[in-house]
C-alpha cells in the first residue's frame, strides 16, 4: 500500500506540474524532478524489499546487486543536490524578490536539473566500480532488505579501504556540500524573514519554504547516522530502520507534505478534476 502510494502521489505531482500553467513556476519544477527522484528510489527498492518480506528471505545475482546498489546511489545524490537547488530557489525568491525572474529563468532551471542528473548518474561509478571488484568469498548473506554499502563491505574477504575512502571523499561533493548551501540559504532565509514587519507577511514568507525545510529534515537526519556521522555502536537494527526512513518513508511522505501544505497544488488537483468530470460528464 506504501508503494502503491509513493507511486500515485509523486505521478500526481508530475502530472499536476506538467499540465496546470499555476504551477509552470521553478520551484514546482524542482518539486517534479524529485518526484521522478523519489519513484526511481522507490521503484529501485521497494519490489525486491516485498520479495524478501514474503519469502523469508530471497537471493539476488551479484550483477543484479551492483545495479541495485548503483541506482540507489544515483536517486540519493540527486535527492541531495536538488533539495540543495530548491533551496537556493527559495533563498532567491524570499531573499531577492526583484531579481527572481531573471535569477531563476527556465534556461537556467533546465540547466541546474540537467546538471544534477547527469552528476547524480556519474559521480558515484567509480565508488560502484570499486565494490564491483571486492572479493567475496565467506558466507554470502547480506543482513539487509537491499544491497546497501555497508552490509556489502561486511561479507566481503577483500581489503575495504579504498572503498571506505572513496566513500567518505564523494560524501563531500554529494551530502557536505548541498547541506552547507541548504544552511546558508536557510540562514539567510529565516534573517530576512525576521526582518519583515508585519506578521502576515514573515507568515507567508516562511510558509513558501516551509514543506521544503520539512523534507530537507527528515531526509537528511536519516541519510547522516547512517552514512556520514554513524552513532557508535549503532546496532544493524536501528540501521535497517533509519534506511527504511530515507528509502520508503522519505518518497512516500514528500507529495504528502507538499499537496497537503500547499494551497497551490489543491487548488491544481480540484481545477483538474472539475475539467475531467466536465468533459466526461456534461
Amino acid at each position: 500500500m506504501v508503494y502503491c502510494g509513493t507511486i500515485c502521489g509523486n505521478l500526481l505531482i508530475i502530472a499536476l506540474v506538467s499540465t496546470s500553467k499555476n504551477l509552470h513556476t521553478p520551484m514546482y519544477f524542482f518539486i517534479s524532478q524529485l518526484s521522478i527522484s523519489d519513484i526511481l528510489l522507490t521503484t529501485d527498492i521497494v519490489p525486491n524489499m516485498l520479495h524478501v518480506l514474503l519469502n523469508n528471505g530471497g537471493t539476488i545475482t551479484f550483477i543484479g546487486c551492483i545495479i541495485q546498489f548503483y541506482f540507489f546511489c544515483v536517486s540519493e545524490t540527486l535527492q541531495c543536490l536538488l533539495l540543495a537547488v530548491m533551496s537556493y530557489d527559495r533563498y532567491v525568491a524570499i531573499c531577492n524578490p526583484l531579481r527572481y525572474a531573471s535569477v531563476m529563468t527556465w534556461s537556467h532551471c533546465s540547466k541546474m536539473a540537467i546538471i544534477c542528473w547527469l552528476v547524480g548518474f556519474t559521480i558515484i561509478l567509480s565508488d560502484n566500480i570499486s565494490v564491483s571488484m571486492l572479493e567475496f568469498c565467506g558466507p554470502q548473506t547480506i543482513d539487509h532488505f537491499f544491497c546497501d554499502l555497508v552490509p556489502l563491505l561486511a561479507i566481503s574477504c577483500s581489503d575495504t579501504f579504498i572503498v571506505e575512502l572513496e566513500m567518505y571523499l564523494l560524501s563531500f561533493p554529494v551530502a557536505i556540500i548541498p547541506s552547507i548551501i541548504i544552511i546558508t540559504s536557510y540562514a539567510n532565509i529565516v534573517s530576512t524573514i525576521l526582518r519583515i514587519p508585519s506578521s502576515t507577511g514573515r507568515q507567508k514568507a516562511f510558509s513558501t519554504c516551509s514543506s521544503h525545510l520539512t523534507v530537507v529534515s527528515l531526509f537528511y537526519c536519516t541519510l547522516f547516522s547512517v552514512y556520514v556521522f554513524p552513532t557508535r555502536g549503532q546496532t544493524l537494527t536501528i540501521s535497517k530502520i533509519l534506511s527504511l526512513l530515507y528509502t520508503v518513508f522519505t518518497p512516500f511522505i514528500n507529495p504528502i507534505i507538499y499537496s497537503l501544505r500547499n494551497k497551490d497544488i489543491k487548488r491544481a488537483l480540484k481545477e483538474t478534476i472539475w475539467k475531467y468530470y466536465f468533459s466526461n460528464f456534461p
